[in-house]
């Protein structure tokens, strides 16, 4: 999957919220966001108004770069999403929200979603005892997402286990700092998203 390679803040800039690409950046006196809440570029500071279909567009572009998903696969889960019984908005971020990235993420054992993305695909974790080096990788209730033996002493995996000890853990997870691993309780609902979005303009955008 093609990457965006340029700064991560202007992303966040771009979208007027922070995204939280960043992990402990986002919450300093350093995050772009706060100093300058404005888009990137030459005439980032003019409000041009949006378009109905422009309103649509970005709201899908702000939940494809909170997941660190392209284009492609955010399609692929629309569809998994429409085929679903359920509202598809909600199936879809319900889908989203299982990303093994995301559940690594969520457990605490990454500072951000690009991070702990990166954790994944270096394969520091497996799922139900079985090494899992794909982040798109889809958790199931029931699933016990732990840090594989031989990586626990990794000192990524320390910093961030002390970085985010105060940080809460949805309700859908269930975390075991002892053993490294957290264990997957229910799908998550739309109440456990962490990111203001109206799903419905991306079915209103993908609808038509």
């Amino acid at each position: 999957m093609a990457r965006y390679k340029d700064e991560q803040c202007r992303i966040c800039r771009r979208e007027g919220q922070k995204l939280f690409l960043k992990g402990s950046r986002c919450y300093s006196d350093k995050c772009s966001v706060s100093r300058r809440n404005y888009a990137p570029g030459q005439h980032g500071q003019k409000k041009a108004k949006l378009s109905e279909y422009g309103t649509q567009l970005r709201e899908k572009q702000k939940t494809k770069s909170f997941y660190g998903v392209g284009e492609r696969q955010f399609r692929k889960y629309f569809e998994m999403a429409s085929n679903k019984k359920g509202i598809t908005g909600e199936n879809l971020l319900q889908i989203l929200e299982s990303r093994l990235d995301n559940v690594v993420y969520r457990l605490g054992y990454g500072v951000s979603r690009p991070q702990a993305r990166q954790l994944v695909n270096h394969g520091l974790f497996e799922v139900n005892g079985k090494k899992v080096d794909i982040a798109s990788y889809l958790v199931k209730p029931g699933d016990v997402i732990a840090v594989r033996e031989n990586k626990k002493d990794a000192a990524v995996i320390k910093e961030n286990v002390e970085a985010n000890a105060t940080r809460p853990v949805p309700t859908w997870l269930e975390k075991n700092v002892e053993n490294l691993s957290g264990k997957v309780i229910k799908l998550a609902s739309r109440e456990d998203v962490d990111i203001q979005v109206a799903e419905h303009l991306i079915v209103e955008l993908y609808s038509k």
